[in-house]
C-alpha cells in the first residue's frame, strides 16, 4: 500500500497529508494518484513550488519516504485535451461543442482552443484561437468527410504563463449539402431526364422511319364488311340482291342518251346550214 504527503517548504520541514487537498491519495492499492481537486477552493496553490513524497506500507511495515522532484503547477502542469466533444454536421460546415479539460477560476486563467482539421487524405489546417466552447467550421466542401482534433491552450494570469494542451482523439464526419449543391443536383436531374426523353423520342422516330411499312401494317385498321353483307351473314334468309336494290338510289341509275349524227364530207357541204344548226342543237 502507498501513502502520500506534500510540502511547500524547500527544507521539507513541514509536510501535509494529501487528503487535506480534497483528493484520496492515502492507502492506495495502485502506484498512482490523481491530484485533481474536488473543487476550485482546494488543490495545490498555483504559484507555490510543490514537493511530494511517497512510501509503501505493508501492515505494520513501512518503507522510507521517497521525495519527488519539485514542480510548479504554473509551469509543470499538463493540460489534457477538451472533453465531451460533440460534432454536428451542417451545410458545408461542422459545429463543434466541448467542455474544458478542467475548471479554472476566471481570476487565475482561461483557455483558448484550436481546431486541427483536414479533408480525408488531404492537408491539415488549423483554425483558432477560440475562447468559446462552441466552434463552427464553415467554408467546407459539401458531402465531404473531414477529420478533426481539438486542443486547449491554458493561459495563467496569476503567474503570467501559458501551457499548450494535448490534442483530442481523431474523429471524422461528413458535411451536408448546401443550398447551391441542392440546386445543382436538381438541375442535373432535370437535364438528365430531359436528355433521356430526347434520346427515347429520337430512337422511336428513327425506328418509325426505318420500319415504316411494318408500322403501317401493325397500325392499319382491318377491312370492314358492308352493312348489307353483314346483315345477310347474320340472317341468310334475307335476299341480298333485293336489299342492295333497295339501298341503291334511283338517281344512281339515271343516264343521258347522246346521238351522234355524221355525214360524209360531200354530203355535209350540201346540207343546209339550218339542218346543221338543228342537228347541233339535238346533239347538245
Amino acid at each position: 500500500m502507498t501513502a502520500g504527503q506534500w510540502s511547500t517548504s524547500f527544507s521539507g520541514s513541514r509536510w501535509y497529508d494529501a487528503n487535506d487537498l480534497g483528493v484520496n491519495c492515502m492507502n492506495l492499492t495502485k502506484p498512482e494518484c490523481n491530484f485533481t481537486p474536488s473543487s476550485l477552493s482546494k488543490g495545490f496553490p498555483p504559484h507555490f513550488n510543490i514537493s511530494l513524497r511517497v512510501r509503501a506500507k505493508l501492515e505494520d511495515l513501512a518503507s522510507p519516504w521517497l521525495t519527488v522532484p519539485w514542480f510548479l503547477s504554473c509551469w509543470n502542469v499538463t493540460v489534457g485535451p477538451p472533453e465531451n466533444i460533440w460534432v454536428t454536421p451542417g451545410e458545408a460546415s461542422l459545429i463543434i461543442r466541448f467542455s474544458s479539460p478542467f475548471d479554472i477560476p476566471p481570476d487565475r486563467g482561461y483557455f483558448q482552443y484550436y481546431v486541427h482539421y483536414w479533408e480525408k487524405a488531404g492537408i491539415q489546417k488549423v483554425k483558432g484561437p477560440f475562447k468559446s466552447n462552441s466552434i463552427v467550421l464553415d467554408g467546407l466542401r459539401p458531402l465531404r468527410e473531414y477529420c478533426l482534433q481539438v486542443k486547449a491552450h491554458l493561459f495563467r494570469t496569476s503567474c503570467n504563463t501559458s501551457r499548450p494542451g494535448r490534442l483530442s482523439n481523431i474523429t471524422c464526419y461528413e458535411t451536408m449539402m448546401d443550398a447551391t449543391t441542392k440546386l445543382q443536383q436538381v438541375i442535373l436531374i432535370a437535364v438528365g431526364v430531359f436528355l433521356l426523353l430526347a434520346v427515347l423520342a429520337g430512337g422511336c422516330f428513327f425506328l418509325v422511319l426505318r420500319y415504316k411499312g411494318l408500322v403501317k401494317y401493325w397500325f392499319h385498321s382491318p377491312p370492314s364488311i358492308p352493312s348489307q353483307i353483314e346483315e345477310y351473314l347474320k340472317d341468310p334468309s334475307q335476299p341480298i340482291l333485293e336489299a342492295l336494290d333497295t339501298d341503291t338510289s334511283p338517281t344512281d341509275d339515271a343516264w343521258d342518251s347522246v346521238s351522234i349524227v355524221s355525214f360524209p364530207e360531200k354530203e355535209q357541204e350540201d346540207v343546209p346550214q339550218s339542218t346543221l344548226t338543228q342537228n347541233s342543237a339535238a346533239v347538245c
